[in-house]
């Protein structure tokens, strides 16, 4: 539930103001403000972004690297709430932007649901917080150049020119804020023929071959499980925008990011792409099996599968001795790697049916040690009870507002200085957006409350009686039982 509604400021911030969370390189513009100069030297956490030493202070207690970071995120769905969640996960605050009332696409995904929230959304939105903003309503969209100004990195996904219609594209916010490091992330580019298409995953995967060779060899095209063609361009991003700070450092200067779902599947496509491009080999599906090396795919046993890959030579003796096929490793037919894929049909009936006579944890117990690369196809449970996952820690849990305990991915990297532990919950559509406006615009509570009741932001309406009753307490001789109807005010008596 959203409470709706631009007045005073208790502050002005400079025009072209320039924050740069980094000491300046030798012969790089000067920030032109005390602001920024401060900020250049500032501790982590205190909010002067990155550190430009190696380790942490004396008493410092798990600094992160992007500890002071602000980034303003407008992504919505997959790919960009994906790379700002890797980025809050390293520490920097993330400022997700929503529209009022509905709140990001994915709020509404489901089932399921975890009590309200989709489980979709929270999936990838945590350590962010949430201000709730009508973009396009002048004075919301006002707002988003005040925290561009004071923000260190600029996410957005929307079809290129659709921000510069509102006067939030990139030439016009480097004006404002000429330190910016601006990523955009769409179906196609900036520019081209299909630059004004939606992108969306499963397209992208079609339109950039990914599609055709997912599926059985024999079957039609399959969309793979999870959308990879999103989560590998929010990785891109990710690393985009690290190495644009690190960039940043170096120059004193912003600069434009163009990411987009295309570029990203067809550069992962990789080997496959370079067999066409150097030897006009046509791509093809092989289900789970591998068009260079054989055997490498899943078989078949007596109650599930196991997946199995010989990358060489001596592992394929290896897998024949487990399989009690030594004539199988003699055979001239088998020999090398390259005659193997030659004879791909019979040597892969020949061990598929050795595999199918016994149970899988028959066949994970006989190839325990035997240094050739193996697993069984495991379902979600599975994953989640798996002792190495257990050990990896890939879970977290944390206390949401409204969902109670939830527990998500946690991320594939882990670091030896610092830990990736105690994340913030996935917000509520406009959780923070008064906390935002004070801590970081300044803003006083007769502008708040203006901007509220025009409907140019919205603060969550539990979180906001929360937040007024604790603002209340103190100014009143007795606990109050009684919250007026649409009060904003910190200073009243009773």
């Amino acid at each position: 539930m959203l409470r709706g509604g631009l007045g005073r400021r208790s502050r002005r911030w400079g025009d072209g103001m320039w924050r740069v969370p980094f000491p300046v390189a030798a012969g790089a513009a000067s920030p032109r403000c005390p602001a920024a100069r401060s900020a250049a030297s500032a501790s982590p956490g205190n909010g002067g972004g990155l550190r430009s030493g190696g380790a942490p202070p004396a008493g410092a207690s798990n600094v992160k690297p992007l500890d002071g970071v602000k980034i303003l995120d407008l992504t919505r769905v997959l790919a960009g709430p994906f790379a700002t969640m890797n980025l809050g996960d390293l520490g920097a605050e993330v400022i997700k932007v929503e529209r009022p009332g509905v709140g990001d696409d994915t709020r509404a995904w489901g089932p399921p649901f975890a009590g309200t929230e989709s489980v979709y959304f929270l999936s990838v939105n945590r350590n962010k917080k949430s201000i709730a903003i009508n973009m396009k309503d002048s004075k919301g969209a006002k707002l988003i150049r005040e925290l561009a100004a004071v923000s260190d990195v600029f996410v957005e996904n929307y079809v290129p020119g659709k921000l510069t219609e509102m006067g939030l594209g990139y030439e016009d916010i480097k004006k404002i804020a000429p330190h910016i490091v601006y990523c955009s992330i769409t179906g196609y580019g900036q520019t081209g023929p299909m630059v004004q298409r939606g992108g969306y995953d499963s397209v992208a995967a079609a339109v950039s071959g990914l599609m055709h060779i997912t599926g059985h060899e024999d079957g039609e095209p399959v969309r793979p499980g999870v959308a990879m063609t999103d989560l590998a361009t929010g990785l891109y991003t990710y690393g985009a925008i690290m190495a644009a700070l690190l960039q940043r450092y170096k120059t004193g200067k912003g600069l434009h990011i163009d990411c987009n779902l295309l570029s990203s599947q067809v550069a992962c496509l990789t080997h496959v792409a370079a067999n066409y491009l150097n030897c006009k080999t046509e791509a093809k599906r092989w289900g789970t099996a591998h068009g260079s090396i054989v055997p490498y795919q899943a078989f078949k046993t007596k109650d599930g599968y196991i997946v199995v890959g010989a990358g060489n030579d001596q592992q394929f003796v290896t897998v024949c001795k487990i399989l009690n096929l030594p004539e199988v490793s003699k055979d001239s037919r088998y020999k090398t790697n390259t005659l193997r894929v030659k004879n791909r049909k019979e040597l892969t009936d020949i061990l598929s049916t050795r595999f199918s006579e016994k149970a899988t944890i028959e066949w994970l117990q006989l190839f325990d040690g035997s240094g050739v690369p193996y697993g069984p196809i495991n379902n979600m449970q599975q994953v989640f009870s798996d002792p190495q996952v257990l050990h990896n820690g890939l879970v977290m849990e944390m206390n949401h507002p409204t969902a109670g305990r939830i527990a998500v991915p946690g991320p594939g990297v882990r670091y030896s200085e610092f830990a990736v532990s105690n994340p913030r919950p996935p917000p509520l559509v406009g959780q923070h957006t008064v906390e935002i406006l004070k801590g970081m615009l300044g803003y006083e509570d007769d502008a708040i409350e203006e901007l509220l009741r025009t409907g140019a932001v919205a603060q969550h309406e539990i979180l906001f009686l929360v937040s007024l009753l604790q603002n209340l307490l103190p100014h009143l001789g007795s606990p109050c039982m009684v919250v007026c109807n649409g009060c904003a005010r910190t200073d009243i008596q009773k």
